[in-house]
C-alpha cells in the first residue's frame, strides 16, 4: 500500500520537499497532499520589493511553479485551505476550506511543517487602517500596488509621502522601491542605525548613504500609533514627540516563526520560537514520533560559527531544507549541517552584505575577538568605475579563526562576502585566508582583493593581541 505525505505550506520549503519526494517516489508509492492557505505556491517573497519598485514587471514573474504545475506532477495541492490542527498521536491534520468553512481530517504517514514566518505587526492604534501594508506574500504586494495605483490615478502626482516602519532588509528595500515610484520616503527605526544585522558602525554607513539618496532616516524612534483622517485612512505615523505625514505606510519590522500549530501540538520550540529539528530536518522529541519534518522560516538552525541555534528567514535556506526533507521522506538520505548567516541586500546603488557574527553575537557566545575595518575599491583604482567599499572583519583572539565579515559599498561589493562565507564554513583562520588564490584582473579587483586586505589587517591585530 502507498504512504501519504502531508505538507503544510505551499511555498519554498514545503513544495521543494514535495517535489523532491515525488522525484524519488512515484504516485503509486507515495501520495502527496499539500495545504496552502494563500493564493499562490512556490513564489519569491524576496522579490516583492522589486516588483513594487518596478524592477520586476509582472507578479507572475515571481512565481516559480503554479499549483497547476504541481498537480501535473501528481502533487495534490489544496489552495486557500488552512490547517488548523495537528494531531501527532493519531497522525492526522484538520484543515479548513477558507471559502466554504468546511473542515476535514486528513491522515498522514509522514508530515512536513513548512508554515513559514509571520510579519511582526505591533498592537498599535490605527495599525489596521486602510493604507497600512505588510509585504509578506504576493497578495500583500498586490494590495500595496493597488493602493499606490489608486493614489497615482487620482492625480496626486506631486508630494506623495510614504513612511516605512522598520529598517531591516524589507524596510530598506521597500524604501528603495517607493523612491523609485517617486515618493518622499521616511524610515522610522527603533534601532540606533538601520540594518541591525550589521554592527552599528557599519549601519551608520547605510544611514549616511540613505540620507544622501533623499530618504529621511529617523533612528531611536518608537512608533506609538498610526493617525487616520476623516476617511479612516492612514494619514501619519506618530512617535512620542513627532508626527510623519504619510499617504501610505509600509511595515518592515521583521518576522517571527509561524509555529502556533506546532506549539499547540506539543512539538519542541527553541528560544527564538522556531521548531527544533535534527540534521535530517526531522522534528525532535517523542511527540513527533519520527514522522514529522520541518523546514523554512518556521525552524531554528545551527549557527556553525557560534554553535548556537538561530532563526534566519531566508529563501535560500528554505529551499535547501526542502531538498533535504524531500530526500529523506522519499527514501534517500540528506542532511542540513547549518548556516553561517550570510545575507546581502541593497538600497538604491548601495550594496550591503554580512556573514558570520556581529560583535554582540561574538560576545553573547563568549568569544574574545579582534576587529578591523578597511576601505578599498571594487576594481583597480586606475580602472574606470572603481567604487569604494568598507569591509569589517572579526577574528577570534589568539586563534585567528574568522568569525564574521560585513561589507558596505557600491557596485561589486556585496557578492564578495561569499569568499568570507566559504572561509567561515571551512573554519579558516584569517592568516589562511590571505593565501587564497582569488581571481584578479583590473576590471574586477585590485591586486589584493578587499576581503584579503581586511584579512591581512586582521592577522596583524591577532598577532598584536588585539586592541
Amino acid at each position: 500500500m502507498s504512504e501519504r505525505l502531508v505538507v503544510i505550506g505551499g511555498d519554498a520549503a514545503g513544495m521543494s520537499a514535495a517535489s523532491q519526494a515525488r522525484r524519488l517516489r512515484k504516485p503509486g508509492e507515495l501520495e502527496i497532499v499539500a495545504f496552502e492557505r494563500g493564493s499562490f505556491t512556490s513564489f519569491s517573497a524576496c522579490g516583492i520589493p522589486y516588483w513594487v519598485g518596478g524592477n520586476v514587471a509582472e507578479r507572475d514573474d515571481l512565481i516559480a511553479r503554479t499549483p497547476e504545475a504541481h498537480r501535473e506532477r501528481a502533487i495534490d495541492v489544496r489552495m486557500r485551505t488552512e490547517v488548523v490542527e495537528i494531531d501527532p498521536r493519531e497522525r492526522r491534520v484538520r484543515s479548513r476550506d477558507l471559502a466554504s468553512g468546511a473542515e476535514e481530517w486528513t491522515a498522514y504517514n509522514k508530515l512536513v511543517i513548512a508554515t513559514g514566518a509571520r510579519p511582526l505587526r505591533p498592537d498599535l492604534p490605527g495599525i489596521d487602517a486602510p493604507g497600512v501594508h505588510g509585504v509578506q506574500t504576493l497578495d500583500d504586494g498586490q494590495a500595496l500596488l493597488d493602493t499606490l495605483a489608486t493614489m497615482e490615478t487620482a492625480g496626486k502626482a506631486e508630494g506623495r509621502r510614504a513612511v516605512v516602519i522598520g529598517a531591516g532588509y524589507i524596510g530598506v528595500e521597500m524604501a528603495e522601491a517607493l523612491v523609485h515610484r517617486g515618493y518622499e520616503v521616511t524610515v522610522v527605526n527603533r534601532g540606533k542605525e538601520p540594518m541591525s544585522t550589521l554592527d552599528p558602525d557599519m549601519g551608520r554607513l547605510v544611514h549616511e548613504a540613505m540620507t544622501g539618496m533623499g530618504i529621511a532616516m529617523v533612528n531611536d524612534a518608537e512608533v506609538t500609533k498610526i493617525l487616520t483622517g476623516d476617511d479612516g485612512r492612514a494619514r501619519a505615523v506618530a512617535t512620542e514627540d513627532r508626527e510623519f505625514p504619510a499617504d501610505v505606510v509600509v511595515l518592515g519590522i521583521g518576522v517571527r516563526p509561524e509555529t502556533a500549530l506546532a506549539r499547540a501540538a506539543g512539538l519542541p520550540l527553541g528560544e527564538h520560537g522556531g521548531l527544533l529539528t535534527d540534521l535530517a530536518m526531522r522534528v525532535r522529541g517523542p511527540v513527533a514520533d519520527g514522522a514529522i519534518w520541518a523546514g523554512g522560516d518556521c525552524v531554528e538552525v545551527l549557527d556553525l560559527v557560534s554553535g548556537r541555534e538561530r532563526h534566519i528567514a531566508l529563501g535560500t535556506h528554505a529551499n535547501k531544507h526542502g531538498q533535504v526533507i524531500g530526500s529523506n521522506v522519499g527514501g534517500g538520505y540528506a542532511t542540513f549541517p547549518g548556516v553561517v548567516g550570510t545575507a546581502v541586500s541593497k538600497v538604491c546603488d548601495l550594496e550591503i552584505a554580512r556573514t558570520g557574527l556581529r560583535e554582540k553575537d561574538a560576545r553573547a557566545a563568549g568569544l574574545q575577538y579582534v576587529t578591523v575595518t578597511i576601505e578599498s575599491t571594487s576594481r583597480a583604482g586606475y580602472y574606470p568605475g572603481a567604487a569604494l567599499m568598507t569591509v569589517k572583519m572579526l577574528a577570534e583572539r589568539r586563534t585567528g579563526r574568522l568569525l564574521g565579515t560585513q561589507i558596505v559599498g557600491r557596485e561589486g561589493a556585496a557578492k564578495r562576502v561569499d569568499v568570507a562565507a566559504v572561509a567561515l564554513t571551512a573554519r579558516m583562520t584569517v592568516e589562511q585566508m590571505t593565501a587564497l588564490d582569488l581571481g584578479y584582473a583590473p576590471p574586477f579587483s585590485p591586486v589584493w582583493d578587499p576581503v584579503l586586505v581586511a584579512a591581512r589587517k586582521a592577522v596583524t591585530a591577532v598577532r598584536a593581541g588585539g586592541a
